[in-house]
């Protein structure tokens, strides 16, 4: 049956596939097993099938297209950039190096601005969809199911870290033992850049999501969950016991807090949000947040959230080589202010 129609109602079989929920949530290698055929990936929503040599790979979610590029696959169909595409071409700057760098032309990309675009996946007729970094509902696996097997992701929606993008992703197309080359070669490279900042060893930091400079009654700010925060840890920085606490009770990855609380953070020495001078101005200028220690030594790395140094923030494969040097460099200069 063409992968179009089996788009339009769901078989039974499927059905019964994607309402296998993994017991537990293996990391990559663990998640991956082979028969020579086939490739079984058991994750968060489920068990899939997926060919042990997929030709047409497509890719839905934010940066996911990004592990079959570094691993010198061009996908059949990606996720336009919705965020931090500065021109508007719906691909970021270290994508379009690696598509030029593989003489490839941009692949199909979905709008996914109101969510997957089923439709368009069906039409590049792809062999395997990865997905290990999204935020995919049950019924967007059960749909997106019907097209082709899905790598989904492994534990939370939007909390996959980029080691388990590449995994996860990599076991999917029949290359994980490529997948793990990327990783150590990544890890180097970021151990290699964060060496080079010694002042960035165990200072704490925090990173708040986008600050509304017109209401500082509350603010908001990624848990320990979120793959922004996680980098953290890669660079030699360190979650205050704050952090650590508020995320203890949830494993979403944002929270917000009442500014009257801000004494809460009084165990941050680095902040790190998205904005310009105006929200600094503004941080400084709050009588409450003013006071938390980050804000009183100026030790804030405030991000242009629409750029891609901002993107970047979020580790994916591609994007750590392109700004690592620029992002630790500003950690770095705010931790000196915190010393």
């Amino acid at each position: 049956m063409p992968r179009a129609s089996r788009f339009v109602a769901l078989s039974a079989a499927a059905l019964l596939t994607a309402g296998l929920a993994a017991c537990s949530t293996p990391s990559g290698d663990d998640a991956a097993s082979t028969d020579g055929d086939t490739i079984t990936i058991e994750h968060a929503l489920g068990t899939s099938e997926v060919p042990a040599n997929p030709e047409r790979v497509a890719t839905v979610a934010w940066a996911n297209q990004e592990v079959p590029l570094a691993l010198g696959v061009v996908p059949v169909g990606m996720a336009a950039a919705n965020f931090g595409d500065d021109d508007g071409d719906g691909v970021l700057p270290w994508v379009t190096e690696k598509l030029e760098e593989l003489g490839a032309e941009t692949p199909v990309l979905f709008d996914e601005t109101d969510g997957i675009d089923f439709e368009a996946v069906a039409d590049t007729n792809p062999d395997v969809i990865l997905a290990a970094y999204s935020g995919l509902t049950q019924e967007d696996y059960d749909t997106l199911s019907e097209i082709a097997p899905v790598v989904a992701y492994p534990e939370t929606a939007w909390g996959t870290s980029w080691r388990d993008m590449i995994s996860f992703n990599a076991a999917g197309m029949g290359m994980a033992d490529e997948g793990e080359a990327l990783i150590a070669d990544l890890e180097k490279e970021i151990a290699d850049t964060a060496a080079k900042h010694p002042s960035l060893e165990g200072t704490t930091a925090m990173f708040l999501t986008h600050v509304d400079t017109a209401d500082l009654s509350e603010v908001s700010f990624y848990t320990t969950h979120d793959t922004r925060t996680m980098f953290f840890e890669d660079l030699g920085l360190t979650f205050p016991k704050s952090l650590v606490t508020a995320s203890a009770t949830t494993d979403k990855f944002a929270l917000t807090q009442s500014a009257e609380q801000a004494d809460a953070f009084d165990d941050v020495q680095i902040i790190v949000t998205y904005g310009g001078d105006e929200l600094v101005t503004a941080l400084e200028g709050d009588p409450l947040l003013s006071q938390m220690p980050a804000v009183a030594s100026g030790s804030i790395v405030s991000l242009p959230g629409t750029s891609p140094l901002g993107t970047a923030a979020n580790p994916t494969p591609l994007s750590i080589s392109w700004i690592l040097d620029d992002y630790v460099t500003l950690l770095a200069e705010a931790a000196d202010k915190a010393q």
